[in-house]
């Protein structure tokens, strides 16, 4: 509207000016030397007119003839990053389906017609990530972070070369390198963060942490909790070595994370050994209601010193109580129960909690029966078949994060290097499948469960008739050392009294089985030179070996196997067992 009424005010005032010099009266004389031109003043300001037109016409023509080869060049320049980027935008989705050699084929057009677009860059570095060139991708970063605009994502493509390359010394230089020029940067403090970790540099870590809040990257409640998990972490490493300083760590952690196990167990162990029992309960305790762990019910058992093991059984049924029945984390309550029992020799109480999981047991049940059987009864036998089902029973819940299962909690995912991925659940492998077992049951073990338990540790001190056999070994081992005979006649009167310890195995199993099960028979301590002639029946040698001594229970017990050894230290035979990619890359710093 201001335009309309603009227009209209300029050709009023061009009507007036043209009236008043047509008003004009008298002639206008032009006089040069010998020259001279007489007119009148309208003529002469339409002459003006004309004569002013032609001349900025005449420019025009002279500007457009001297400007026209610029223009050429860049017409045909526009023209060729036009189609440098078609060539682009086609190479970029050529990658995202996967076609490496269309892909490969719009890098070399674009990089001819748009050399220096930093797409075109980037369309050359990935499109010979995926023909597999990582000395072309890697220089073709190399150039990107040496230019203004594309040092970040250069930095990044190297980032990624080098973790591929397993060069985890490399990586680190480049991301932190990323976050001095970009402290927003995602993933550069991410990778940080896990190095930092990964090497024990909790400190570092944590200045990392308050870095990333301070750039917006994660919230006040997600900073809670991450500053919660690395706090624990230091103390968990600082707690035999500097306790004052663990223990400043772990009650800031338990304030910032009142849910996390490993701190609620650090802090309760530290309150109850500086005699605060009613605050250590209280971690323990809500720390249980979240997440029920073994490790809380065996702080909550201990957390008074010099308490009995009855005193200690009461303690975790109370913490048990709490743990609805319908609740998932119910059974580790019931659980607890049975190993608190079976320390205070409740055995009728630890059988009574285990009897609704014994027909499908977890690993825990299992071993807990084992445990059971041999310490209620002596029953190396049982024991042992309690064992073995242990073997294919389902796995119990553990430490997991992304398909690692750990034996203890870490700050870190060794796989990815996430912070705060440890989570209690079951493992991938325990969970329903439509595979059968691999481990099919066997018969001594069918045997011994089904057998009744012996009657030695039930039976009044008055019955005494079962003590003759156990007296009269001494002689059998200078008998297996040279006289085959006289082995046989130990082997004869074992089978004799099978029949009477344990009937219902004398169809399934020989009579070592059974000796061996049965305190009550003479069983040999080593094998006679008569039997090792004999080829032995496979399920016996694989389930009993003969070469145990008497009053072993039958449970072999080794050492805590070491994860690090089993994936990252595996010999050449088993170097295929090593992961790679990222798995490969974080397991080379311990995490």
């Amino acid at each position: 509207m201001l335009r309309i009424v603009l227009f209209l005010v300029l050709i009023a005032l061009a009507a007036a000016g043209a009236a008043w010099v047509a008003d004009q009266p008298g002639d206008l004389v032009l006089t040069a030397g010998g020259f001279r031109a007489s007119t009148t003043l309208p003529r002469f300001v339409f002459l003006l007119g004309v004569f002013a037109a032609a001349v900025v016409l005449v420019w025009s023509i002279v500007t457009m003839i001297w400007r026209a080869p610029g223009r050429l060049r860049r017409r045909r320049h526009e023209k060729r990053h036009a189609r440098g980027r078609h060539a682009i935008t086609h190479g970029l989705l050529a990658i995202g389906h996967g076609d490496t050699a269309l892909a490969r084929r719009h890098a070399d057009t674009a990089r001819r017609l748009a050399a220096n677009d930093p797409l075109a860059l980037l369309l050359h570095a990935q499109s010979a990530q995926l023909e597999g060139n990582r000395d072309e991708a890697q220089r073709v970063f190399r150039v990107m972070a040496e230019r203004e605009d594309t040092r970040l994502l250069g930095l990044r493509g190297l980032f990624i070369e080098a973790q591929r390359a397993d060069d985890a010394v490399g990586a680190v230089m480049i991301a932190e390198e990323a976050i001095k020029l970009s402290p927003s940067s995602t993933w550069a403090s991410h990778a940080v963060l896990g190095f930092r970790c990964a090497r024990g540099d909790w400190s570092g870590a944590l200045a990392i942490l308050d870095s990333n809040l301070s750039a917006g990257l994660i919230d006040k409640a997600a900073y809670r909790r991450q500053r919660g998990v690395l706090l624990t972490a230091r103390a968990l490493e600082l707690e035999t070595m500097d306790r004052d300083v663990a223990r400043e760590s772990v009650m800031e952690a338990i304030k910032l994370a009142p849910t996390l196990v490993p701190a609620a167990v650090l802090a309760a162990k530290f309150e109850s050994e500086a005699h605060q029992v009613r605050r250590s309960m209280k971690l323990v305790e809500a720390a249980w209601l979240a997440n029920p762990h073994p490790d809380l019910a065996d702080a909550y058992a201990h957390v008074k010193l010099g308490d009995s093991a009855r005193q200690r059984l009461q303690r975790v049924e109370t913490l048990a109580a709490k743990t609805p029945a319908d609740k998932a984390g119910h059974v580790e309550g019931q659980l607890a129960i049975a190993r608190a029992a079976i320390d205070a020799s409740e055995f009728a109480r630890a059988r009574a909690v285990l009897a609704p999981y014994v027909n499908d047991p977890t690993q825990r049940v299992a071993l807990l029966m084992a445990e059971l059987e041999r310490t209620e009864h002596g029953d190396g036998g049982r024991a042992r078949a309690w064992t073995l089902r242990a073997v294919r029973a389902r796995h119990d819940p553990a430490w997991t994060a992304d398909g690692y299962v750990s034996d203890r909690w870490r700050p870190v995912s060794p796989v990815t290097g996430r912070l705060d991925a440890f989570q209690w659940q079951a493992p991938v492998a325990s969970l329903p499948s439509d595979k059968g077992a691999t481990i099919e049951s066997s018969a001594f073990e069918e045997a011994m469960l089904a057998a009744p338990p012996p009657k030695r540790v039930t039976a009044a001190p008055s019955e005494a008739p079962v003590e003759p056999p156990v007296a009269a070994p001494d002689p059998v081992p200078a008998a297996q050392d040279n006289s085959p005979p006289e082995a046989k006649e130990t082997t004869a009167e074992a089978a004799k009294e099978e029949p009477v310890v344990t009937p219902a195995a004398e169809p399934v199993n020989p009579a070592p089985e059974t000796a061996e099960s049965s305190p009550e028979a003479a069983t040999p301590v080593f094998r006679t030179r008569a039997d090792l002639a004999k080829p032995a029946p496979a399920p016996v040698q694989a389930v009993i070996p003969i070469v145990r001594a008497p009053d072993d229970p039958g449970i072999d017990d080794e050492g805590p196997s070491d994860e690090f050894a089993e994936q990252i230290g595996t010999p050449r035979t088993h170097a295929k067992a090593q992961a790679g990619g990222w798995r490969g890359f974080w397991s080379r710093w311990g995490a």
